[in-house]
């Protein structure tokens, strides 16, 4: 055993030493990935100059453990006539064959091909890894085929406008067919074209965090369509529905058979499911399935076709946010997309304490989606807020500090008294928090003199957060 460790040890310190770094760009020797693809070997990095490459064959990288990235920016490469054109082998602009390959900043555009299947990254190797990467226009973003033991991590990526008109309904942004794992994290996947869904996945295991994915104007299908079960884990969310979706469902869960191997268990916690339409529906599962698991999410807009569709063995939920209206949630700007809280959302501190993780991912939500493919650490004060984000009072500065603001008395036994002056059209705000973090109270105030009955509260120390603009003061309160 010793042996074999330090030969594999060997081994792959002589394939670092060997590696060849390929320079493709404008005014390099190989203007072209399809020049150099044959020279490639094992190991090898292929660095893409930022440019625009229109018209290049499809390549097709067999050897493993490459690294293709774009430097300097992130080159655009166009597909043209010749793989449109190409009647014995089109499949995309790029076919990843070999295991290992990690594509990284790149852009896909406008892949087209004879069975109307034209993909950005058609993947037949195992193990790929694509990070901040565009795929635009394509028939298909990225097309996974059938590969045992295989893990795809896509992260930081934006998919948008795949679909053809040529075949409604079949292609999509991201589309991957039976694997072990799919990770699918800080991406922004939109806009899918011709009834194509925002993302599909047969894999065994989904892991989807922490992503926009939306529909806002097109005419897609499902959001998400996971369509064989297995275990899937959907956390921190941004999941939308727009006007003009053909599919009234967002979500879809083992809709062409539990096929895959079981537990059949879906697992949704802290995600914002935004519903457009005047009709709809917000999660379809199998019936049969084995575990539906729906916490601390904001299911917001119509609901028609009902709120979960199918009959699941256990249904787990509590602590989701449901109501017709997205205006009623207290969202910052809903009609641009913003999902963020407003001060005085109902969700504000009305989640639940998840202490359950899925396969070493946690179902309480760590991170928050930043626009673009993105993500920031998700700070909680005082309880969990429900659904995709965390409502964060901006902490005060000094120089932040406002000499308009008066609090009395202070200790105070029955009604404290919070004056403000000189506040212009600034919104204004309080939240009163206990020493134990909990918020005990959250409601907008005026200028001049606002009274908050404090008798029965429990004697002990609380803190008073105002909120004017964008502008933030804590003050320290004493009820006796």
């Amino acid at each position: 055993m010793r042996y074999s460790a330090i030969i594999t040890l060997c081994l792959f310190s002589y394939c670092i030493a060997h590696a060849t770094t390929w320079n493709v760009g404008p005014t390099r020797a190989y203007t072209f990935c399809s020049q150099v693809v044959s020279l490639v070997q094992d190991g090898d990095s292929i660095l893409i100059d930022f440019s625009t490459y229109i018209n290049d064959p499809q390549v097709q990288w067999t050897k493993n453990n490459l690294y293709i990235a774009g430097v300097g920016g992130r080159p655009r490469l166009e597909a043209g006539n010749i793989i449109a054109n190409d009647m014995s082998n089109g499949k995309g602009i790029f076919v990843i064959k070999g295991a290992n390959v990690h594509v990284h900043n790149i852009e896909f555009a406008n892949a087209v091909v004879q069975d109307n299947n034209g993909a950005g990254i058609r993947q037949e190797g195992a193990n790929l890894w694509i990070s901040n990467c565009l795929f635009n226009g394509n028939e298909m973003g990225i097309l996974g085929g059938n590969i045992p033991d295989c893990k795809t991590t896509i992260e930081y990526c934006e998919f948008v406008n795949s679909g053809s008109p040529a075949n409604p309904g079949y292609q999509h942004n991201i589309y991957i067919n039976h694997i072990d794992t799919l990770v699918f994290r800080y991406n922004y996947t939109h806009n899918s074209i011709a009834e194509g869904h925002e993302l599909k996945s047969r894999a065994t295991y989904n892991f989807i965090l922490y992503n926009r994915i939306a529909n806002e104007d097109s005419e897609d299908s499902r959001t998400i369509d996971l369509p064989n079960g297995g275990t899937s884990v959907i956390v921190g969310n941004i999941i939308e529905q727009g006007p003009n979706s053909a599919n009234s469902n967002l979500l879809g869960y083992g809709l062409e058979g539990l096929s895959n191997p079981s537990p059949h268990a879906l697992y949704c916690t802290s995600n914002t499911f935004i519903n457009k339409k005047t009709t709809g529906s917000f999660i379809q599962v199998a019936n049969g399935t084995d575990t539906l698991y729906v916490k601390n999410n904001i299911f917001a807009g119509p609901k028609t076709g009902g709120l979960f569709i199918g009959t699941p063995i256990v249904l787990d939920s509590s602590n989701n946010e449901i109501n017709n209206s997205i205006d009623a949630i207290g969202f910052v700007d809903a009609s641009g997309y913003d999902y963020h809280l407003e001060p005085t959302s109902v969700v504000v501190d009305k989640g639940i304490g998840i202490s359950k993780t899925v396969h070493g991912y946690s179902l309480h939500p760590l991170l928050s989606y930043v626009d673009t493919c993105n993500f920031e650490t998700r700070k909680l004060f005082g309880s969990v807020d429900i659904g995709a984000f965390e409502f964060e009072f901006p902490v005060a500065t000094i120089e932040n500090e406002f000499p308009g603001i008066s609090i009395f008395p202070n200790p105070v036994n029955e009604f404290l008294y919070i004056h403000l002056k000189d506040i212009g059209h600034a919104d204004a705000f309080l939240k009163i928090i206990n020493i134990s973090g909990e918020t005990l109270l959250t409601q907008r105030i005026q200028e001049g003199e606002n009274s908050i009955n404090v008798a029965g509260w429990s004697s002990g120390v609380y803190f008073a957060g105002i909120l004017l603009g964008s502008r933030m003061e804590f003050r320290r309160i004493v009820v006796i």
